[in-house]
Parts: structure tokens; C-alpha cells; sequence
């Protein structure tokens, strides 16, 4: 008698709506990592509707193609409109496929093609930050920083002609916060992406995932790294095009 009613106990548990199996076919790590990564979209999507809505308010705005008109580090200060971060969205956009590579590599169990295309991987997130980094320096140098704009010969050049002083000044610190903010944020977001490459890259030397029978740690960092490169899409949008 005992045993039917063990054995009746344990089909119950084994139901989909008993809690014994997931209703959902993925793994928990990736879901939660998804679910982490759509908190993360709502909050880029408040910072980005907020540049949005102050943008598009306000009587002026700074033109892009004149802000971002040099390649910081050489000797180009003038008439190179988006060339530098044109570079900066290439190199992410390389480290995103890259990562890809990884991720495959991983399915196949191939360590040593996983350890190159993640080191790869690693190199080009650096690369973007020490872009981003002349980038900062070269903005500041010109007067722009969080609640700081240039003075106002200056901030002429960055604007077209006939706009009055008041509303140059007025929608350049409104530029300045929000740049510095949501660029600084999703710099953040490269920078942790680059520290966990590296500590994944590090499991994968040690040989911790071909020990498991599984790579699925870096199908997970994968997908926070595409969507660091995806929000950037956004970001280059909204500052650098629009």
C-alpha cells in the first residue's frame, strides 16, 4: 500500500504545474540572466526617452556634426564628423562577433578556440573604453563636463548661426549631464562586461567548464555582452545621428 501511494506521490510532483519541472524550456541561469537584462533595458530606456524628450523640447540643441567633429589623439580636430565613433561602434560591434565565436566554440567543446575568441573579445571591450576615454578627455579640454560648458566664444563653434547666447548655454548643460550620464552609465556596463570576460576567460584556462560538460557560462555572458553592444546602437543614435 505504501508503495502506490509513493509511487502516485512522485507522478504528481513530475506535472508541469506541481513545481517538480519547468513550464519553460531554458535553463535558470539564462532566464535569470534575461530577466536581469530586461530590468537593465528599462532603465537605458528611461535615461534615452529622457535625452529624448529634453532634445526635442528644447528651441536648440548642439550639432552633432560639429561636437563630434574630431578624432581625439591626433592631429584631426576639424571636418572628420563621426569618423572616431564610427571606429569606437566598429571595434564593439567586432567584440560582439567575436563573442559569438566563443559562444560556438563553447557548443563544440573546442577550449582552445574558446579561450582565443574570448581573449579577443576581452581586447576589443578595451579597446572601446580607451576610445571612449580620449573621447571624455577631448570634450572636457573643450569646456564640456558635467554641469561645466565652454565659454561662450567657444560654444559658438557648436552651434549654427542667429541661435541667442541664453539658449546655447541653457541646452549645452542640458547636453553635457546627459552625455556624460548615459555614455558614463553604458561605459559601466563595457567596463563589468570586461572584468567578467576576463574571470570567464580565466575559468576556461583552468579547464572549469570542460570539467562540467558544459560552456553555458559563456552563453550567458555572451548575452549581456550583445546587449551592451545593441544599447549602444541606441546611444550612438540618439547622440551622435540625431
Amino acid at each position: 500500500m505504501s508503495t502506490v501511494v509513493t509511487q502516485q506521490v512522485d507522478e504528481v510532483k513530475s506535472t508541469p504545474w506541481s513545481g517538480g519541472r519547468s513550464p519553460f524550456n531554458v535553463e535558470y541561469g539564462k532566464m535569470m540572466m534575461w530577466f536581469f537584462l530586461l530590468s537593465d533595458a528599462f532603465t537605458f530606456s528611461s535615461l534615452l526617452i529622457s535625452y529624448g524628450a529634453l532634445r526635442f523640447s528644447a528651441p536648440t540643441w548642439p550639432t552633432p556634426s560639429l561636437v563630434f567633429q574630431s578624432v581625439p589623439g591626433t592631429s584631426i580636430e576639424h571636418g572628420a564628423p563621426l569618423v572616431f565613433v564610427g571606429l569606437m561602434t566598429l571595434i564593439l560591434i567586432l567584440s560582439s562577433v567575436t563573442m559569438v565565436l566563443a559562444v560556438e566554440a563553447g557548443h563544440r567543446n573546442a577550449r582552445k578556440e574558446v579561450v582565443g575568441w574570448m581573449i579577443a573579445t576581452v581586447i576589443g571591450g578595451l579597446m572601446f573604453l580607451g576610445c571612449q576615454a580620449l573621447e571624455w578627455n577631448h570634450l572636457h579640454s573643450e569646456g564640456f563636463w558635467w554641469s561645466a560648458i565652454p565659454n561662450a566664444e567657444t560654444l559658438k563653434e557648436f552651434f549654427k548661426e542667429g541661435v541667442p547666447l541664453g539658449q546655447q548655454q541653457m541646452s549645452s548643460h542640458q547636453f553635457a549631464n546627459l552625455f556624460f550620464t548615459i555614455t558614463g552609465f553604458h561605459g559601466f556596463h563595457v567596463f563589468s562586461g570586461v572584468v567578467i570576460n576576463i574571470i570567464i576567460t580565466i575559468n576556461v584556462l583552468l579547464g572549469t567548464y570542460e570539467k562540467r560538460g558544459s560552456y553555458l557560462m559563456v552563453e550567458k555572458v555572451g548575452l549581456y555582452w550583445h546587449f551592451v553592444d545593441l544599447v549602444w546602437v541606441f546611444v550612438f543614435t540618439f547622440f551622435y545621428l540625431v
